[in-house]
């Protein structure tokens, strides 16, 4: 099976760097055998550092991985999963969620990550679409299963990690099946365009979607994931993210790729995340590298003098799946030293754009230019390319190695995602006369108020520069005059009380800093705000708290 070498070349500038990158995808590949098999011929080389449930810290190599994943695949086979199947997985970040995945490309099989977050509906939803037959879970999440499984007729086995013994619900308890299984696995021999992975969309313009992933997906990351940290790997770098392996910014931007250069990564397992837990993790284990999404950085930049505290030596660290914005680019820099490298994409199609400090100026509120061997432009609805400057529709240019293979069972959704040549975001952007993106906001979360479309990205980036507000979330709301008026839903910051006074004080504020048309003529505070699994938050279900309340007056 081939095996591939690191694909991004040095470069002084992101121009030279564009000029000398070629693709280069060989037709037999399997995944596996670049991020396991290849790093096991050295015995104890620390695949991952994580901690058993008292706490205790571990470390499994890339040996041990190796013959788990072998022993795992031939008991999957041996309980009738094989080429092509469906293996879901419900666990959070473990070994045992890594063993399974690997196990399942192995084999030729799909493997399919679930948040533990789901409840039984959102879990019904994805096993029961993709028809997969075997989930890999824990007994935590072992009772939804239980639940739902007589309204899921294709899920054959239910294959519990924490279980010594099958008991009510349990058709194979992991680890005694692991050890009594052969570890010598012969990986099936796969193209690089056949299918391994289906993670579905988060949901927010409509039922989940199942982005199917190739093979070749794994090499198609690492130019990107290389660029965000400034020519990846180093001497000493160290993987950590608080992002969950059943998105795919954990595990195709954080886990996989650390192990396609056999680097270790650090696991997080808490319930929740706790900004200070992640400082002393970041410390303690000297972490050089991470992917923390924008909603954990706002939690982080609210413990007071982190600097002061803790040891922080960060190489380098990426952000995604919401616009950063201009403060907490600066927070950043003042924090770890260094620049934070802001990146985009998307489930479908995911890393295309994105920053590389070491060799091209970082605008603060950009998303950076295209990813060296990716095509991206703003287009319009016909799919014609855009003048600088102008909003459009972000799109990819296809083919292009990273993007997934269509959607699961659903031709008519992959047919309307492009128009022509182009892989359509569902994004509003702009990009300037230098190359670099804009974001503006998902073309759905556009506000249209008094002729004027108004990106939701904006007004809140401008919100969270006011003290008062820890996170916020902007909507369009039915107006009689302007056809719709910006709204903004507010979790105050620590130490400032909801009131009718404050809430001038932060229109004021955007007034000032804005636009008149674009200053949220409504405020709402509250303790919470809606977030999908990814933490990003669901405009769309609070639009539609607004539109209820509309059609009751």
């Amino acid at each position: 099976m081939a095996e591939t070498d690191p694909v991004l070349p040095r470069a002084e500038t992101y121009e030279s760097l564009c000029q000398s990158f070629r693709w280069s995808l060989p037709r037999a590949y399997n995944m596996a055998a670049d991020v396991c098999d290849r790093h096991a011929r050295r015995a104890g080389r620390t695949a991952l550092i994580y901690f058993d449930e008292g706490g205790s810290e571990r470390r499994l190599s890339f040996d041990e991985l190796k013959r788990s994943a072998n022993a795992f695949a031939n008991t999957l086979e041996f309980q009738g999963l094989g080429r092509g199947d469906r293996i879901a997985i419900l666990l959070p970040q473990c070994p045992e969620t890594a063993i399974a995945h690997v196990a399942a490309w192995k084999m030729g099989a799909i493997s399919l990550p679930l948040f533990t977050l789901f409840g039984e509906d959102a879990l019904e939803y994805r096993l029961s679409n993709s028809g997969a037959k075997a989930i890999v879970t824990d007994r935590e999440n072992l009772a939804k299963i239980i639940a739902i499984r007589d309204r899921l007729p294709a899920l054959e086995r239910v294959i519990v990690t924490d279980e010594t013994s099958r008991g009510a619900g349990i058709d194979v308890a992991f680890w005694p099946a692991v050890e009594q299984a052969s570890t010598r696995y012969r990986n099936a021999r796969t193209s690089a365009d056949d299918p391994c992975l289906l993670i579905y969309t988060s949901g927010t313009t409509g039922p989940p979607k199942g982005a199917l992933h190739a093979h070749r997906t794994m090499i198609a990351h690492m130019p990107s994931v290389e660029f965000y940290h400034q020519f990846y790997p180093q001497p000493g770098d160290l993987f950590w993210s608080p992002a969950d392996w059943a998105w795919i910014g954990g595990l195709m931007d954080n886990l996989m790729p650390a192990w396609f250069h056999g680097t270790p990564v650090l696991a997080f397992r808490a319930r929740k995340f706790d900004p200070e837990e992640a400082y002393r993790m970041i410390a303690t284990y000297r972490v050089r590298n991470a992917f923390i999404p924008p909603t954990a950085l706002k939690m982080m930049r609210q413990v007071p003098n982190p600097r002061d505290r803790w040891d922080l030596r960060l190489r380098s660290m990426f952000t995604g799946g919401e616009t950063m914005g201009e403060d907490l680019l600066h927070w950043g820099f003042e924090t770890f030293g260094m620049v934070i490298s802001e990146g985009y994409g998307q489930t479908e199609c995911n890393l295309m754009v994105g920053n590389c400090p070491a060799i091209m100026d970082v605008y603060p509120g950009s998303m950076g230019r295209a990813v060296p061997g990716h095509s991206v432009e703003i287009v319009d609805d016909a799919g014609k390319v855009l003048p600088a400057g102008d909003t459009g529709n972000i799109a990819f240019r296809q083919p292009d190695p990273i993007a997934m293979l269509g959607y699961w069972d659903n031709d008519a959704a992959t047919k309307a995602k492009h128009v022509g040549d182009w892989m359509l975001s569902g994004d509003l952007g702009r990009k300037d006369e230098n190359g670099y993106f804009w974001f503006l906001g998902r073309a759905d979360d556009v506000i249209t108020s008094a002729g004027y479309r108004i990106g939701p990205g904006e007004i809140e980036e401008c919100l969270m520069k006011h003290p008062a507000v820890a996170l916020a979330a902007a909507v369009g709301v039915p107006d009689p005059l302007r056809t719709e008026a910006v709204k903004a839903y507010i979790v105050p910051a620590a130490g400032f009380d909801p009131s009718d006074a404050l809430a001038a004080e932060i229109q004021d504020f955007v007034r000032a800093r804005l636009s008149a048309h674009e200053y949220p003529r409504q405020i709402e505070f509250a303790q919470t705000l809606p977030l999908t699994a990814t933490g990003k938050i669901r405009r769309t279900e609070l639009r539609q708290r607004e539109q209820q309340k509309s059609q009751e007056a």
